[in-house]
């Protein structure tokens, strides 16, 4: 199967989940070195908005920067921009596999992506993500702590692109507003589900 090419200066939606729908994160010390290395790969070619890492599945929204702004060996066309993402998720099952005694594949298949069409959609994939941990029924997601809800609020440095999430939401009070509203909806289809 052919997967869509990464472009500069486009958002997408980038995600997978564990092979055979294993845990991926078994520890709150891969959750963290999963977000360490995502900076350390990612941060050269793209712009962080938005991410929540569950046990078996992650998901990511980012932007890929403008071509003047890639690094030289990408934008001359010397190496690809899915480079830094095979290098993430190669060094991160390395490491998984090693502190586990296992071998073999951690993801399934290769990174799932979207591209994404206009600022509604992105603000709803905002929230969607934000507010996984509740969705999957795991925990509140205002006090998820590997998701990017609590670093858009905090006034801590951080990589993420808080400034412009929250400009895309109106401000703070609007972005912790359509939050809860969204996480409303959730609560009301897990009362009508049969679950």
């Amino acid at each position: 199967m052919k997967h869509q090419s990464f472009k500069p200066g486009c958002y997408y939606h980038v995600f997978n989940r564990g092979n055979n729908k294993e845990k991926i994160f078994l520890r709150d010390g891969n959750y963290d070195y999963f977000l360490k290395l995502l900076k350390k790969y990612i941060a050269s070619v793209a712009e962080v908005y938005s991410y929540c890492l569950l046990s078996n599945h992650f998901h990511v929204v980012l932007k890929i920067k403008d071509e003047e702004n890639l690094p030289k060996q990408i934008s001359l066309g010397n190496k690809k921009l899915h480079q830094p993402f095979s290098n993430l998720f190669n060094a991160y099952a390395k490491a998984f596999n090693k502190e586990n005694n296992r071998t073999g594949s951690v993801f399934q298949e290769h990174l799932k992506r979207v591209q994404l069409d206009g600022n509604d959609y992105l603000k709803k994939l905002i929230m969607y993500i934000n507010t996984n941990p509740s969705h999957h029924f795991i925990e509140d997601y205002k006090s998820y702590k590997f998701s990017s809800y609590q670093s858009i609020l905090s006034n801590k440095e951080t990589a993420l692109k808080r400034v412009e999430v929250l400009r895309l939401f109106d401000g703070i009070e609007n972005f912790k507003y359509v939050h809860a509203l969204k996480n409303t909806q959730i609560g009301l289809l897990k009362e009508l589900s049969l679950e």
